[in-house]
């Protein structure tokens, strides 16, 4: 997938295109829906599938006092987003300029003018331009003039649910620790990835040595506690069970900034200091407490092992 991050690098003879447009925070499961819509939209004109997408969340200029935490970065949304079958896609800088910008102007300049737009797929809630001034309908107002076709894109509900799928449901379960349900909504398991830095080793001198991320992670963390999961390392493209830890070691009550941290089942003399690593979250296990001494530690560390693994369908 082409990535171009302002119209001006989109080449003259690139178009048509169709285009999706929307924020993508997470490319879930109702974002899937939209992009496999793109595709067919795209094959039956003979045009490429096109993301438009920001570089944050337009509220973070329009209002930051609202602005949640994205789900994923701009990177790993571009990662995803390249996973779905897409030919580019178009990566907007959010700023005052934009935010600014007239919906008619967003129209010509960066749809038809740099993408030669053949068909525009929007939410029913999606606003853009100044004040958010441009609506589904305005689309369907400009596109005769302009030659383009626009296609209004329904909700997408899980199966038994009455509750369509969002970004901000997604935040509301990863805050909950139920990371099973924000996997059905995410469709793929919930996932940080950072690199792994040396800690206080704490975990080995317990018999259950742990790969601690580094504090910068790409993803939104879900609730302190235990999980089982898997540790995707991607210098050797290894996926190893896991029970996972996140929070700040209330036992010991000496780590100052939450952790992600996963001790890699069956394995003691495992090196992956330094490697870059995803941490996927299958399962919650238990919230995070503190215990009354290292004995009633191990012992349920030892607990969490088993249970990760039987969660997992692995031998620990």
């Amino acid at each position: 997938m082409i990535v171009f991050r302002s119209p001006h690098e989109v080449p003259t003879d690139f178009g048509p295109s169709a285009v999706a447009i929307g924020k993508f925070d997470g490319v879930h499961a109702g974002h899937h829906v939209v992009l496999a819509r793109l595709r067919e939209a795209a094959a039956a004109k003979g045009s490429r599938a096109v993301a438009v997408t920001f570089d944050r969340n337009p509220l973070a200029i329009i209002r930051p006092d609202r602005c949640p935490e994205n789900v994923v970065t701009v990177e790993r949304k571009l990662e995803l987003l390249g996973e779905r079958g897409l030919d580019a896609t178009l990566l907007l800088t959010f700023d005052e300029e934009l935010a600014a910008r007239s919906a008619e102007s967003f129209v010509i300049d960066i749809l038809v003018n740099a993408l030669q737009v053949s068909t525009v797929l929007v939410g029913q809630d999606f606003r853009f331009g100044y004040k958010g001034a441009g609506t589904p309908q305005l689309l369907r107002e400009l596109g005769p003039q302009y030659g383009f076709d626009v296609e209004v894109v329904d909700d997408v509900y899980l199966p038994g649910s009455e509750r369509r799928v969002s970004s901000s449901w997604i935040r509301e379960l990863l805050v909950e620790g139920d990371v099973a349900a924000a996997a059905k909504v995410l469709g793929r398991y919930p996932d940080v990835r950072g690199v792994v830095v040396h800690g206080l080793k704490r975990g080995r001198e317990l018999g259950f040595p742990t790969a601690n991320l580094s504090t910068i992670v790409d993803a939104f963390v879900p609730a302190d506690g235990v999980y089982a999961g898997w540790l995707v390392d991607h210098d050797t493209g290894i996926r190893h069970p896991s029970a996972i830890s996140v929070g700040t070691n209330p036992t010991f009550d000496d780590v100052l900034v939450r952790q992600v941290e996963a001790h890699v089942l069956g394995e003691t003399g495992l090196d992956l200091y330094g490697h870059d690593v995803s941490v996927e979250f299958v399962e919650r296990l238990r919230g995070m407490v503190a215990f009354e001494g290292i004995d009633k530690l191990m012992q349920q560390m030892a607990a969490d092992v088993t249970d990760a693994a039987l969660a997992l369908g692995v031998t620990s």
